[in-house]
């Protein structure tokens, strides 16, 4: 009976030595890393002017076209870069994950079994053994949650690069659905202009005939007629490449088809802008960087770990018996406990180099910070600072679209009576239409720049993506 006391407190002896040995770990705070330094001192509103109210989360609804609507949100649930980024997340989370279990002790079973002996009468021995290895790096100086902290910081910046691209993807569906109408437009202005032509043609080979006009006026026309021959085929090759370029946004095989609209919606009201501190809060790419800065603040914070002791406690407990049979019968037990006391001493420099990497790394985080602070500000102040301007030049251009059309109409009624030459209405017709090509590109000029505007602003966009674990 004495025999099963001893042998009983000494399996407590094991738990109890780790126990005591595990109160010893420590984890010190990762260094903070100002970036204030990076960023400009912010203004109280955005120069080009601050609207407010909240920033427009799902803003491509504010056109008022349903086929938009339903192209960008096939756009954020099929598009295959996103796909792609989505799956980058979750691989930097499981990377986290990994990180931080390397902050806990690691347990394992093991079964050995041996048999011996030896020629002649001698028998021979049978051994089993049966035991659960303990093995803790005990995290004195950080470095383990340093790393842990770093991959995890890691992951959410991958959470904001998606949140970016959602953003970017649905700025260029927009864009492109704008320049598919466009095109579209364009075409049937170039069929007009070779449809004025042919009428022009038609007119001088009855001219000719009269002998009212030289026989090589007429291939001058036709010279001309063929140069906006290939006008067109080009404005058909251009939306040829977009539409197809629409589909592979959507995830779609580019077959070209699928897209009806014809005309540019119209221009929305100015939106919210929030302000620039706001702006700075909300925008996914800022958030990305100031993480990046963290992260390389974490790594640096493990470099400088690494040249202080690492202590490695092993432990492990179990029974051994003279045959596998024996482990579940009369089988001794046993325990032990070690721990080892690592300093680096001489490394070549690896170490010091190391940490020169680091706080490099780091350095450059903080600086691509302050750039993607810089072009979040520039693209706000620039798309909100050129919108009059443009709004000026469609204004222009819809102007000189109009009076060349009323020249076009004066034109024709004094061919008609006899008091001017066909060329003249030839020459105010391709005048107009040319003003007409110029205010669609003006037209699609403000709803891309409109566009631009949203997706500096970055509202936040509804989350198709994998979730948070």
């Amino acid at each position: 009976m004495g025999m099963g006391k001893a042998r009983g407190t000494a399996r407590l002896r094991p738990a109890a030595a780790l126990a005591g040995l595990l109160a010893l770990a420590a984890c010190a705070p990762a260094l903070q890393t100002p970036i204030a330094s990076a960023v400009p001192p912010l203004p109280d509103g955005f120069v080009g002017g601050s609207l407010p109210g909240e920033v427009e989360s799902r803003w491509w609804t504010s056109f008022g076209d349903p086929q938009l609507d339903a192209l960008v949100d096939r756009a954020l649930a099929n598009n295959p870069s996103i796909d792609a980024a989505a799956a980058r997340l979750a691989q930097a989370r499981a990377l986290a994950r990994q990180a931080g279990a390397d902050r806990y002790p690691s347990l394992a079973a093991r079964l050995d079994a041996s048999e011996s002996g030896v020629e002649g009468p001698a028998q021979g021995r049978d051994l089993a053994e049966l035991a659960v290895d303990v093995s803790w790096e005990v995290d004195l100086w950080g470095r383990i949650g340093a790393q842990a902290r770093g991959a995890r910081t890691d992951a959410l910046a991958s959470e904001a690069d998606l949140a970016a691209l959602r953003q970017l993807v649905a700025a260029e569906t927009a864009r492109t659905y704008f320049a598919v109408i466009e095109a579209r437009e364009q075409i049937a202005l170039s069929t007009r202009v070779l449809e004025t032509y042919d009428e022009l043609i038609r007119q001088i080979g009855l001219r000719t005939q009269a002998g009212l006009v030289p026989q090589n006026y007429n291939a001058l026309v036709i010279a001309d007629r063929e140069s906006a021959q290939a006008g067109l085929a080009f404005r058909q090759e251009d939306y040829t490449r977009l539409v197809r370029q629409l589909d592979v946004l959507l995830g779609d095989y580019p077959a070209g088809e699928g897209i009806t609209a014809d005309v540019l919606p119209d221009l929305p009201p100015l939106p919210a802008t929030g302000l620039p501190a706001q702006l700075l809060a909300r925008r996914p790419d800022v958030r990305s960087a100031a993480l990046g800065v963290e992260s390389a603040g974490y790594r640096v914070d493990a470099a400088r770990a690494e040249f202080l002791p690492q202590l490695v406690l092993n432990g492990s407990t179990g029974g051994t018996a003279g045959g596998l049979a024996g482990l579940f019968d009369n089988g001794l037990g046993f325990w032990s406990v070690a721990g080892r006391l690592l300093q680096p001493v001489f490394e070549g420099g690896r170490l010091r180099a190391r940490l020169d990497q680091r706080q490099g790394e780091r350095d450059e985080a903080i600086a691509r910070y302050g750039d993607t602070v810089l072009q979040a500000l520039l693209e706000v102040e620039t798309a909100l600072a050129v919108t009059p301007d443009i709004a000026a030049r469609h204004t222009a251009f819809a102007r000189s679209a109009e009076a060349a059309e009323q020249a076009v109409t004066v034109s024709t009624l004094r061919y008609q009576a006899g008091i001017e030459a066909f060329d003249n209405v030839l020459e105010s017709q391709q005048r107009a239409l040319a003003a007409r090509s110029a205010t669609l590109s003006a037209a699609r000029a403000k709803l891309d720049n409109r566009v631009a505007l949203h997706l500096a602003l970055a509202g936040d966009l509804p989350n198709n993506g994998p979730s948070p674990d």
